[in-house]
């Protein structure tokens, strides 16, 4: 696999240099693999379904429609990833019951809200800015709402359960980039920013000025700063956490008494 330098940040990557600059490298510039999960994957399949939903007649967008687009894309889904998804599950019956449980975060998103009555901008849209320091943006937004007035609203479901108000901050980073992306190429500060947690039907709501988006630019700015002179220097130092237990690449880790792989980026010549 060829290695290259990254050349734009994305919520997700800024966030696993955040939690761990090691972490980062061995995925953005590695690019190792990782073992799906089954909540990954049930992410991936309910987000299917929710974007096909709204691809039918307003009328038809019922439960029990969405509900009949579940087992179809799965089997789309099992077919494109055959090799990624072949140890998912061990048995049959627990693949039964994971997708019992990808049924019922369908059924609970519309507890929501009713999508008979929305009729998005954009769904599952790639989006992207260039800020004024050249630092480029790029991401998958889930959904955009434009009400009649003008209003956006930025949406973005999510397959678990709303986090505790002293993690909400983080959990809004990733909907603060997309609303820095969408005002810098629409110059629109984007009304609402909203989060659909279908795990316990929570919605977590924030509305965004222009000048907290301009104090969120500099952020990210300083951010791809310091990913760049990591990417220099070779030096993506690990970070312990409690999400430790959930990496892939522990073996890998100094602090676990791994080591990394050799840094596949060339690096500048001494006294250079």
């Amino acid at each position: 696999m060829s290695v290259s330098r990254p050349r734009a940040l994305s919520p997700s990557r800024a966030s696993d240099f955040k939690q761990c600059p090691l972490l980062y490298r061995l995925r953005a510039i590695d690019k190792l693999p990782e073992p799906p999960s089954q909540a990954q994957v049930k992410g991936t399949l309910v987000h299917a379904v929710l974007d096909q939903l709204y691809e039918v007649d307003a009328r038809r967008r019922t439960v029990e429609e969405a509900l009949t687009m579940l087992e179809p894309q799965w089997s789309q889904l099992r077919q494109k990833h055959q090799e990624e998804y072949a140890d998912l599950f061990a048995s049959s019956t627990e693949e039964s019951l994971w997708l019992k449980s990808a049924r019922g975060l369908v059924e609970s998103y519309f507890g929501m809200e009713d999508p008979s009555r929305l009729e998005p901008a954009s769904r599952e849209s790639f989006v992207g800015a260039t800020l004024a320091d050249g630092t480029r943006l790029r991401g998958v937004l889930d959904r955009a709402d434009i009400a009649p007035a003008g209003q956006v609203r930025l949406v973005d479901y999510k397959t678990g359960k709303a986090p505790p108000q002293a993690y909400q901050d983080k959990a809004l980073f990733q909907m603060k980039f997309y609303a820095l992306v969408w005002w810098r190429t629409h110059e629109v500060v984007p009304t609402l920013l909203r989060l659909m947690y279908l795990q316990d039907q929570q919605v977590l709501d924030y509305s965004p000025t222009a000048e907290e988006l301009e104090k969120f630019e500099r952020t990210v700015q300083a951010l791809w700063a310091a990913m760049q002179e990591a990417m220099d220097t070779g030096d993506f130092q690990p970070r312990t956490s409690k999400l430790c237990g959930w990496c892939a690449h522990q073996k890998l880790c100094p602090e676990f008494g791994g080591t990394p792989p050799a840094y596949p980026l060339p690096l500048p010549l001494a006294g250079t």
